[in-house]
């Protein structure tokens, strides 16, 4: 990023910033939020527009959901007057008539011999009737006549329900307007953003003179030297510094561009900071396709993602990492040999050479048995937090300098050097001798900078304490992290557990001889895929995200306090 510092008339405000709009790549440093009444209006305005799009898109508004409610009150009230039929309330209250409702089993018919009974309205299991005259002793309490008749009540109803289409209706010929009121919101932001860099000027020489300072891309100085030479500007372009905060543009390939909006729901890194999208683009995918684990729901990913191609807003514009994501639970979901909830590995026409690649199964490990996709639960987790390490380290000697990295380098070192170190002595690569001393060594070295000259220049014994400390939190801290990826073998188990059971209550339904049977088969096989695939989705979006944002970004040092590149243009 350049960093630019501009100074120029009061007067020319207006003009300086719709240039500025013009070129689009200037981010002037503004406050984020509204400062006076003027942006709160802008703020409003948005809310407004965004309410009137949601009232579209989901065809209800305040006045549909007002209806609904008197609908319902309405219906409710319908209920307790069609018993009684049709009445003049005022007459029947003045001559003393009771009126009761109780279940029919609890009538006896001997009151009619004692109490002038009329019998009104009778169901299976209700019974509505009125007593005339003196009801003194009657063991059942009254209750009130409805205040309207059941003929009121259903005017006001086919009023309501006119009333109800009309404006449902009316929201649902407006949705061609969606876009119009997406561009709308889109020129408020804009308009809020000029605005907020414009009150952001400094005064200067009372207040005849503004000062502005903003940043935009380096590839952009030529063109904005030559835009800003032929204004009534003065400027100084200077090389931004972490010290300037400056503002942050994210650049990734295309792939791992789809997931920055990952990386956007943490925070965009300082300017002195590394880019976690690419280790999100890898991990968060892989992670989600362990967690979903099934060919079919990848392939059902897919569908969905190529039917939000094209659409607008929400869910869309995510439409080709969801297409990723889909792609990866195909992959993963083949290996891990599921398929809407049917074992591949048992299926009979599945090439036994495709079965060869599916892993599946359980391995020993010493006298105890482990699920196979367990193990590689842990072993990834383990891959996931020594690329952390390693990745803290290379960033904080590069940021701090090799002398003031000693204690990470030192913990990376031990913890990654030693599970590579062990892991080549397992494989017989080298001989247990050879691996012995490489770990002692290895321990060796790293106890150094741990313990001795994590923080250059403080006192050794200070600095013996702080590593015995860092010792006892890195330890619990490491097995805790490592624990937490088990998550990823165990969402995908209750996944494919729970797909497999709705295939055999379907198959229950369906029997041996089907005809009918047919109906119920589809529907709970459709319902009971569609609900899993959607809680599915839920937990492996959630729990990968957590393992990234918690276990990586925590062992990786990321902070991602920085602030989005945001330039103010049309």
């Amino acid at each position: 990023m350049t960093k630019y510092s501009f100074l120029l008339l009061s007067s020319d405000k207006e003009s300086f910033l719709e240039k500025l709009r013009d070129l689009g790549v200037v981010d002037i440093t503004r406050s984020s939020k509204p400062v006076d009444d003027m942006s709160r209006s802008i703020v409003s305005e948005i809310e407004a527009v965004k309410a009137e799009i949601k009232s579209i898109d989901s065809v209800s508004n305040s006045r549909t959901e007002a209806l609904k409610a008197r609908r319902t009150e309405l219906l409710k009230s319908l209920e307790e007057a069609e018993p009684w039929g049709e009445y003049d309330r005022e007459r029947l209250l003045n001559l003393g008539v009771k009126f009761y409702c109780i279940s029919l089993k609890s009538y006896r018919k001997e009151w009619e011999d004692s109490y002038a009974i009329q019998v009104v309205h009778e169901t299976k299991d209700k019974i509505w009737f009125a007593i005339a005259g003196d009801s003194e002793g009657f063991p059942v309490k009254d209750m009130p006549l409805p205040q309207r008749k059941a003929s009121e009540i259903e005017a006001e109803l086919a009023g309501t329900d006119a009333a109800l289409k009309e404006e449902l209706d009316g929201l649902e010929a407006r949705k061609p307007e969606i876009p119009e009121l997406e561009k709308k919101i889109e020129s408020l932001y804009a308009d809020l953003n000029v605005y907020l860099a414009g009150v952001s000027g400094q005064t200067a020489a009372e207040d005849s003179l503004l000062i502005y300072q903003g940043f935009a891309p380096t590839s952009e100085d030529g063109r904005l030297k030559e835009a800003f030479d032929s204004m009534e500007v003065y400027y100084i372009a200077e090389k931004a510094t972490a010290a300037d905060n400056p503002p942050i543009e994210l650049r990734n390939n295309a792939f791992s561009r789809q997931f920055e909006v990952l990386t956007r729901m943490y925070g965009v890194p300082v300017y002195n900071e590394f880019d976690p999208t690419i280790f999100m683009s890898i991990f968060f995918l892989l992670f989600f396709a362990m967690c979903l684990g099934d060919a079919g729901y990848g392939l059902a990913l897919i569908v969905i993602g190529l039917v939000l191609r094209g659409k607008k807003g929400g869910l869309a514009n995510m439409w080709s990492l969801i297409v990723s994501l889909g792609c990866g639970t195909v992959v993963v979901g083949l290996l891990m040999g599921g398929f809407f909830g049917v074992n591949l590995v048992e299926v009979p026409w599945i090439p036994d050479w495709m079965k060869k690649f599916m892993i599946v199964g359980d391995v020993s490990v010493g006298n105890a048995t482990y699920a196979k996709w367990m193990i590689i639960s842990l072993m990834i987790g383990i891959v996931h937090i020594c690329l952390a390490m390693i990745t803290k380290a290379v960033w904080e000697v590069k940021r701090e300098g090799f002398k003031n990295s000693l204690g990470t380098l030192g913990w990376t070192l031990l913890i990654v050097g030693g599970i590579v170190g062990l892991s080549i002595g397992l494989t017989g690569v080298i001989s247990e001798t050879v691996m012995k001393w490489l770990l002692i060594g290895i321990a060796g070295v790293s106890a150094l900078g741990i313990y001795i000259f994590n923080k250059w220049g403080r006192n050794p014994l200070v600095n013996i304490g702080s590593g015995l400390w860092d010792t006892y939190n890195t330890a619990s801290g490491l097995i805790s992290d490592v624990l937490s990826y088990i998550r990823l073998y165990a969402l995908g188990l209750s996944g494919s557990m729970l797909a497999s059971t709705f295939n055999q209550i379907a198959e229950m339904v369906k029997g041996p001889d089907p005809t009918w049977q047919w109906v119920p088969f589809v529907l709970i096989l459709i319902f009971g895929h569609v609900l899993n695939l959607g809680l599915s989705c839920l937990g492996a979006f959630v729990h990968p995200l957590r393992l990234n944002f918690l276990e990586f970004f925590k062992n990786s040092g990321y902070e991602g306090s920085g602030t989005a590149y945001s330039p103010i243009k049309r």
